[in-house]
C-alpha cells in the first residue's frame, strides 16, 4: 500500500497476480459508505418500470448474461446490486 498526506490511499500491494477484494462470496464488501454486503445469489428478476427510449421499447423480463457463465440478470437486478453495494446511490 502506498500512504502519503498528498495521496490517495492505494489498495495495490504491487503483487503480479493483482488485487482482490473478499476471498469468498461470502465475504462483505460496501462502497461509498454504504453497509457491506456479501456477492448476490441468484437473480430475483426485479422488475422496475423501465423508462422507453425514443426508439426502441424496453421489455422489463429481458436478461442478459454478458456472455460468462449461465446466470442471466434483467437491468432491474444489476441495478439492485449497484445500489445495495453503495456503487449506485440508492
Amino acid at each position: 500500500m502506498t500512504f502519503g498526506t498528498d495521496l490517495p490511499k492505494q489498495l495495490s500491494d504491487q503483487n503480479s497476480l493483482g488485487t482482490q477484494l473478499g476471498a469468498a462470496a461470502s465475504d462483505k464488501i460496501g462502497f461509498f459508505g454504504a453497509t457491506p454486503v456479501a456477492q448476490n445469489g441468484a437473480p430475483a428478476g426485479n422488475v422496475h418500470t423501465p423508462t422507453p427510449g425514443t426508439t426502441t421499447a424496453a421489455y422489463v423480463n429481458t436478461t442478459y448474461d454478458g456472455s460468462i457463465g449461465s446466470t442471466a440478470y434483467t437491468v432491474g437486478d444489476l441495478v439492485a446490486a449497484l445500489k445495495t453495494l453503495g456503487i449506485l446511490k440508492s
